[in-house]
């Protein structure tokens, strides 16, 4: 590290897809600061995201449950963390909670989004103009320079490092052959159900790789092993891999694929940060925040006039936003991009 790069701990966000685009802050940073030693404390399922993020040095993890506030937790690891001497925090989230082990780490220079009425906490406080900064990363990029400093028309995008050995054996592990295309769909959504395409129009989907001589493969968490069970079910050739993969290897697998369709989540940035050829299908919510950020992704957007509605589920009761997005548009759009990328 150079003497004058510094040290700075950031604050990482708390779900998947928020993690990966981090990594543009991440990236702008060590382009403005090489050798800057750059570690971000967050959740401990985030690991094997940041493992793969060449800039980060350290992955700390948070031992508190998702909106726990453990005030006598978190100053102790903030106490704990003193020793490292960080000249500045960056914290990401909104939250009050998100603050307060940097404060407790005494870092110097403590800088985030007004948020949660964190005066005091962040002494570096921003006011955040949604018009000039619409998209998440410019607004993460934008705590890592000081204010007024315009953000270049072109930022980094996610790049996650692959490890060629674990993808291997992962593929071996759930019997992938190799040198057959893979056809990855991605059909769950945390957010909830209104960002949910279809199950019947993935099950299409499928239908058609797998007579074109595809693997098709669906990927989800717990969560999403009744959707993806819908397709299974329908076409038996597929692999449903729904629950039994952890990050890791779901994040190394994905990396094998020979186009990927998904809906609005975080396993869709997990492919766009892999530069996978992306397919991404979006109805109540909108690209205009959380784009995917790699340069092979091609969207699908609702143009009904409720959407975007920003709703976990359908406020009107029809879905229309999803259902009126046709299986051989999502066809065409993939072999379009495909076709583009050679």
């Amino acid at each position: 590290m150079s003497d004058t790069a510094g040290r700075v701990l950031v604050v990482g966000p708390s779900w998947v897809g928020d993690m990966v685009m981090s990594q543009v802050l991440y990236r702008y940073l060590q382009q403005l600061r090489p050798g800057l030693q750059l570690d971000v404390l967050a959740p401990a399922w985030s690991a094997p995201i940041l493992q793969r993020m060449p800039e980060v040095n350290q992955a700390i993890a948070l031992p508190f449950g998702h909106g726990e506030v453990k005030l006598r937790e978190r100053r102790q690891l903030g106490v704990k963390l003193r020793a490292t001497a960080y000249q500045q925090s960056i914290v990401l989230p909104n939250s009050l909670k998100s603050a307060l082990v940097p404060f407790f780490a005494n870092i110097p220079l403590r800088t985030g989004w007004r948020g949660e009425m964190r005066y005091g906490l962040l002494n570096d406080l921003r006011l955040l103009d949604k018009q000039t900064l619409p998209l998440m990363v410019q607004r993460f990029a934008a705590l890592g320079v000081p204010v007024g400093t315009p953000m270049p028309e072109v930022l980094p995008v996610p790049a996650l490092q692959v490890d060629t050995t674990a993808a291997r054996q992962a593929a071996e592990k759930f019997s992938l052959a190799v040198g057959q295309p893979v056809l990855a769909l991605c059909p769950g959504a945390e957010f909830g159900a209104a960002k949910r395409w279809p199950a019947e129009y993935f099950a299409q989907l499928a239908g058609q790789y797998v007579q074109r001589g595809w693997q098709v493969v669906l990927f989800g968490s717990d969560s999403d092993r009744s959707v993806c069970a819908q397709i299974s079910e329908a076409h038996k050739a597929c692999t449903d891999l729904a629950g039994r993969t952890s990050l890791a290897e779901a994040l190394d697998l994905l990396s094998l694929a020979s186009a990927v369709v998904s809906n609005d989540s975080g396993l869709m940035h997990i492919a766009a940060a892999l530069q996978r050829p992306l397919v991404a299908i979006y109805g109540p919510t909108s690209p205009g925040f959380t784009p995917p950020q790699g340069t092979r992704a091609a969207l699908q957007v609702s143009d009904i006039g409720c959407a975007p509605c920003f709703k976990r589920e359908c406020p009107l009761g029809h879905h229309r936003c999803m259902r009126e997005m046709s299986p051989q548009a999502v066809v065409d759009g993939l072999e379009a991009l495909l076709l583009e990328s050679g």
